[in-house]
């Protein structure tokens, strides 16, 4: 479990828009700070609870993303992926980090999330880089290498650019049928409480989806400037539209039985809800049918519950993975615990 927040701002001067968004998220629980460490659960008996708890890795910096190749532990900081030897069983990793490549951080890291996923023959990751603003009003030299997909050779750290004009993409995962990498991706703030929607696609090499010149496919954003008709004529649309500011993060295709044969190739997202948004949206884990590598039907509530009477939210969920059981885990960042899904006992 990796234990984070943002890093501590370099930003000067944020201005009064920024300091407003922060109030709103310190009172949805988003404001503490980072742990800088990732923690070790392990359920040893297998009944769906861990037993034991161990500080695994420390003094990292802003971690996210985690993926293991062979013995190989690779941590996706804020600014950077590092690895780290690691042999099975093991539940504390002293070493020092071997540094892999850099990834866009600097003084504003508007989005500071960085995911890794490994392809099947482990000798590639996918990273995600958000957006260093809401439309590029911080200029668009700020936004190398963001808004994106990276390729990273964990060998050499040599990266390129795997698909762009993604504004904050966040879950990576594979799905079984097509073997294409799909990725969540939450949109840009500030036209109101139906637009414009968060996403699920599958990500096309070299593809380019939009932000921040317009959104879903070709609709144009007249408040960029200046426009850029030529990527928006090339913009893809994007496969499942997930809901305006429901912030969804996790995503985990489904391919074990314990859950039952409904769900099977299916996608879990874990929506994280929205901070900006009248009335709420997200705060939940849905499921998304899938048919033949696509999605296939309405989005289905798996875990709910996380807003309260008041309108307070008791919990956010963010990463959603599925145990070595079957069962979906789901990580909530304002009730600091870890939830699983499984079957009704009967």
């Amino acid at each position: 479990v990796a234990e984070s927040n943002a890093p501590e701002s370099e930003k000067p001067n944020a201005g009064i828009k920024d300091w407003i968004k922060g109030l709103v998220m310190k009172r949805a629980g988003a404001a503490v700070p980072s742990a800088d460490r990732i923690t070790l659960l392990r359920d040893e008996d297998g009944d769906g609870v861990a037993e034991t708890r161990h500080v695994f890795l420390e003094d990292l910096h802003s971690p996210f993303g985690m993926a293991l190749i062979g013995n190989d532990f690779y941590v996706a900081n804020a600014d950077a992926i590092v690895s780290f030897p690691y042999e099975e069983g093991q539940t504390q990793i002293t070493a020092e980090p071997q540094h892999i490549a850099d990834l866009p951080g600097g003084p504003i890291n508007h989005h500071w999330t960085k995911n890794i996923i490994a392809n099947d023959e482990g000798t590639l990751l996918y990273a995600t880089v958000g957006s260093n603003s809401n439309i590029g009003e911080n200029g668009m030299e700020n936004e190398e290498n963001r808004a994106a997909i990276l390729e990273v050779n964990p060998d050499t750290g040599e990266k390129r650019l795997f698909a762009s004009g993604l504004r904050n993409p966040n879950g990576l995962a594979w799905q079984p049928q097509s073997g294409e990498l799909w990725t969540t991706v939450n949109e840009r703030d500030e036209i109101g409480s139906d637009l414009v929607p968060d996403y699920m696609t599958s990500v096309q090499d070299g593809g380019f989806y939009g932000w921040p010149y317009s959104y879903y496919g070709q609709t144009v954003d007249t408040r960029v400037e200046p426009p850029r008709p030529d990527l928006v004529e090339k913009a893809i649309k994007p496969d499942y539209a997930l809901g305006a500011h429901t912030a969804s993060l996790g995503l985990a295709f489904y391919k074990a039985d314990l859950l039952g044969a409904q769900y099977q190739n299916g996608a879990f997202v874990g929506q994280h809800g929205s901070w900006n948004r009248k009335p709420l949206s997200g705060y939940k884990v849905i499921f998304v049918p899938f048919k033949e590598g696509e999605p296939d039907g309405m989005p289905q509530d798996i875990l709910t519950g996380f807003v309260d009477g008041n309108g307070d939210a008791m919990g956010r969920p963010v990463g959603v993975v599925v145990d070595k059981q079957g069962g979906i885990l789901v990580a909530d960042d304002v009730g600091n615990i870890v939830w699983r899904v499984s079957p009704k006992a009967d």
